[in-house]
């Protein structure tokens, strides 16, 4: 059983201790610490904040002890039911709140369950936000509102109507183009509320859609991450029906998947790629992802004679670049989609939008699109270490040793070779060193793997 606080909020299994799991003392305690957050750092008489769940079978729990938490310090709670995650981030600045939450633990299985917390942006918090939320929580010395001041709930339906409504809107997302190829795709929501959205999302574009696991009751039908290697029923199904693309969300809507005609993953690396191509395709600029992801947007990036920056994993880090650089697009290589021009966050209803898009207008099948891009394989190994051992000082000799490579330190160690790259990132609650790798074969990616593995266990040895 396990809980964990980091800056983007708290998660853990339902049950047990409390203290060691996410149990209701630990829902209470965390939303008390975000209402007093958000009191002390916005002056406004009554504070608002936006609060939504995915269909987890603890989702309603958890949601009801976070929500009368904050009316207990005064704030009034927006409760949009069911949602995702990318929609509690558009209804924050929709509904002109000063926050929101979203109860859900993405792609992680049945038994655990999440608060991710967002500014008044509708965007996950910063590094020192998060700690400062996190000190809060630990102090447990809250000053409850008295009857008169408490907060009220106020249920708001359409959320998801509204997301889909802002999505067909934007000038990229080319829906009358959609339209008219009449294509057939298969869902695979797993069981979660991407049941609800894409199917509705996809029947607004004259969309044939096909239902696999879209029953929003919690009840995973297969480990909710979406990986090839669990969305075998989803590859076969869009065979069977002859569907034009198959498409695979996680819990909270914010990380998406495509399956090609024949049955094949288009890659979760390659929804970004494909994404951003058409986006650069219409629009110069540069982009954006994090130092986990393939080279492959590089590669598409400079195609349209644009730049590509890297970020430090997490999404926060990832906006953080974009912002700064004045990104199109960007996003993480786990799926998940971020463009600027709908909002800061990742966005699986955008991703499909886009990729769409692209789809009609090139008038390809989704595996002749597929073999346009690049080619890469990408590893991720880890490393277990004995604990007390200077993670750090090992990362700071690799880093020595290669020094005669591209070298980037932004996020532990990534080492850039002319045709592959391999990237070291030390755990934060485990003593273990994370390793991934990525080359044009997979011979290549793997050697490269066991010459770091080597040269960590020199060094400890």
């Amino acid at each position: 059983m396990t809980l964990i606080k980091s800056i983007s909020g708290i998660r853990g299994t339902i049950g047990g201790e409390s203290g060691n799991n996410l149990t209701p003392i630990e829902a209470i305690k965390f939303g008390c610490a975000y209402g007093c957050w958000l009191k002390k750092n916005i002056s406004k008489e009554k504070l608002s904040v936006v609060i939504g769940r995915d269909a987890r079978i603890s989702g309603e729990m958890i949601q009801n002890f976070v929500q009368n938490s904050l009316i207990s310090i005064g704030i009034n709670v927006i409760d949009i039911g069911l949602s995702t995650t990318p929609t509690v981030e558009l209804m924050v600045t929709e509904l002109m709140a000063d926050g929101g939450i979203i109860i859900t633990a993405s792609h992680n299985p049945t038994e655990w369950n999440a608060l991710k917390l967002l500014d008044k942006n509708g965007e996950f918090l910063d590094n020192s936000s998060g700690k400062e939320i996190i000190s809060i929580s630990e102090a447990d010395d809250f000053i409850f509102s008295e009857v008169f001041d408490l907060g009220t709930i106020i249920k708001k339906e359409g959320a998801m109507k509204s997301h889909i409504e802002s999505v067909l809107n934007l000038e990229l997302v080319n829906v009358e183009k959609i339209k008219s190829k009449k294509l057939k795709i298969v869902v695979d929501a797993v069981n979660s509320t991407g049941g609800i959205i894409v199917p509705d999302f996809l029947k607004a574009l004259n969309i044939e859609v096909v239902k696999l696991y879209c029953e929003p009751n919690g009840d995973f039908p297969h480990n909710p991450e979406p990986l090839k290697k669990n969305l075998t029923a989803l590859c076969k199904k869009v065979v069977e029906e002859k569907a034009d693309l198959g498409i695979a969300v996680d819990p909270d809507v914010d990380r998406l998947v495509f399956v090609c005609e024949n049955g094949e993953i288009f890659g979760e690396e390659n929804t970004l790629v494909a994404c951003s191509d058409y986006v650069l395709s219409k629009t110069p600029g540069s982009t954006v992802s994090n130092l986990s992801s393939s080279r492959a947007l590089g590669d598409v990036t400079q195609k349209h004679n644009q730049l590509h920056f890297y970020s430090a994993v997490g999404e926060v880090n990832v906006v953080s670049k974009m912002k700064e650089c004045n990104a199109v697009i960007g996003g993480e290589g786990n799926g998940g989609v971020i463009y600027p021009e709908s909002h800061y966050g990742r966005d699986a209803i955008v991703g499909i939008g886009l990729f769409l898009s692209l789809f009609a207008e090139r008038g390809l099948k989704a595996s002749q699109l597929l073999d346009g891009y690049p080619k890469y394989f990408m590893l991720k190994e880890k490393i277990n270490l004995s604990s007390g051992i200077n993670v750090d000082k090992i990362l700071d000799q690799i880093a020595e040793k290669y020094k005669n490579e591209k070298v980037d330190l932004i996020d532990g160690v990534r080492i850039d070779f002319s045709e592959s790259w391999v990237q070291l990132r030390k755990s934060n609650t485990e003593p273990i060193i994370r390793i991934y790798s990525e080359a044009k074969t997979k011979d290549t990616a793997t050697n490269l793997i066991k010459e770091i593995e080597t040269l960590i266990k020199k060094i400890i040895n």
